[in-house]
């Protein structure tokens, strides 16, 4: 802070050379100490003759007064802990006893403030002298759960949480299963998911994993209120399997098309999925010769049986129109698919159908059709499925399936520019130490 005391000079006249008078000018144009000084310079004096006086001037200052206590709020926030109770946790969060009593008795046919999930944060804003003015319990998704005092009265209202979106990007690789190196990763198990639905069509995830296979996936994680609430889209990914790279990347065009390609532009989507399951185990493949489990002889088996715990979810493997959904002989619970270019398929023993599906309604690819049982002619829970050419059945692992239209030539220059930076990120990470990661 500079001094109290600000000097002026006053000067009389005198006499300089045009050399001195210019750089005294130029002098006089900038502040002295924050302030603008005018400088008197007679003719025929020197600099040194020049008397200084000094001046003093005060200056007032503002009164600055103190805030209210009563009117500072602050915000804290707790996690909730294993045992805790909203009464334990409003004590830690320094809310006072009369406020705490009252949120009580204001919330107490509220479930989920009883239900407390161990782990997330409880967000409250209250005075110094420990009043609550809001509460704030971010449950998940886009859901967050906001108590606000009114006229002394705890009111609820839920809210949906602005959710932000960060870019998380994980590696991992296959040790035993892709469940245990998915979970290794921390990646989310629909993250996991959109993995294996991005790239069926040139991995078979039933068959073709080996240990050392590794994965690399950058995608959209949302959080709401600082906390994780939910994943989001697969932005890129890379699958090395068996010691062949397999890349994908998203990308929208400008007229809204969507989908999965790779670096090239070509699509991966194919017209029909390898498989209608998202995990399982072939127990059984297509067949000329097969010894009956159930019938005890030998015979045809024209399609692929999945093992998989009842209740799995069974998937379309292509855009159609259901034909048929019902029971039929050894197939039990079956639905039938019609897609185009005299292609069908089939999926028998479920346990039971989706909500609401029947004969003409259409359905896309992905689109859940039905569970997987034991109905029918099964010895255990199992999906039949077959792929049929003309009404003949054909082995889906062995059929070359058709591919979608790649990225259109008018987009191709947006879509090098849109998924360069996702490519470099997987560069990045495919150099990377996954102990470090880990």
């Amino acid at each position: 802070m500079l001094g109290d005391n600000i000097g002026i000079l006053a000067q009389k006249p005198l006499t300089l050379t045009k050399k001195r008078l210019r750089w005294l000018i130029l002098l006089s144009s900038f502040p002295l100490f924050g302030m603008v000084t005018a400088f008197g310079i007679a003719p025929d004096t020197s600099p040194e003759d020049i008397p200084i006086e000094e001046v003093i001037l005060g200056l007032d200052l503002p009164e600055i007064l103190p805030a209210s206590d009563e009117n500072m709020t602050f915000w804290r926030q707790e996690s909730i802990q294993r045992g805790d109770t909203i009464g334990t946790l409003l004590s830690r969060l320094e809310v006072n006893s009369h406020d705490a009593a009252n949120f009580l008795r204001d919330t107490r046919d509220i479930k989920v403030m009883h239900q407390l999930v161990a782990g997330k944060i409880v967000h409250v804003q209250t005075t110094t002298a420990g009043e609550l003015r809001l509460l704030r319990y971010f449950l998940g998704g886009s859901e967050q759960l906001v108590i606000e005092k009114s006229d002394g009265v705890f009111k609820v209202s839920g809210q949906a949480a602005k959710l932000e979106t960060h870019i998380q990007m994980k590696s991992g690789v296959i040790n035993s299963s892709l469940f245990a190196a998915v979970d290794s990763a921390g990646v989310p198990d629909s993250v996991a998911t959109q993995i294996v639905d991005i790239l069926a069509s040139d991995i078979d995830f039933h068959r073709d994993l080996r240990k050392g296979d590794r994965f690399t996936v950058v995608y959209d994680s949302l959080y709401g209120n600082g906390e994780p609430a939910r994943a989001g889209r697969v932005l890129a990914v890379e699958f090395i399997n068996q010691g062949t790279p397999h890349r994908a990347v998203y990308f929208e065009a400008e007229n809204g098309e969507s989908g999965y390609y790779a670096p090239d532009g070509k699509s991966l989507r194919k017209a029909f999925l390898r498989s209608p399951l998202e995990f399982s185990r072939i127990s059984s493949g297509f067949s000329h010769a097969r010894f009956h489990p159930v019938l005890k002889t030998w015979r045809a088996h024209r399609g692929i049986d999945y093992a998989a715990p009842t209740g799995t979810r069974v998937k379309a493997a292509a855009d159609g129109i259901v034909e048929f959904a019902g029971w039929q002989g050894g197939y039990g619970n079956v639905v039938i698919l019609q897609h185009r270019g005299q292609y069908s398929t089939v999926y028998g023993h479920l346990s039971k159908f989706a909500k609401g599906l029947g004969k003409g309604q259409r359905v896309s690819q992905s689109d859940i059709i039905g569970y997987v049982g034991a109905t029918g002619m099964a010895t255990g829970p199992h999906l039949h499925y077959e792929f049929r050419f003309n009404g003949i059945q054909r082995d889906p692992l062995r059929v070359a399936m058709p591919v979608a239209n790649p990225v259109a030539s008018r987009s191709m220059a947006a879509f090098y520019e849109s998924t360069k930076p996702l490519m470099a990120r997987l560069d990045m990470l495919r150099g990377t130490s996954l102990a470090f990661l880990d």
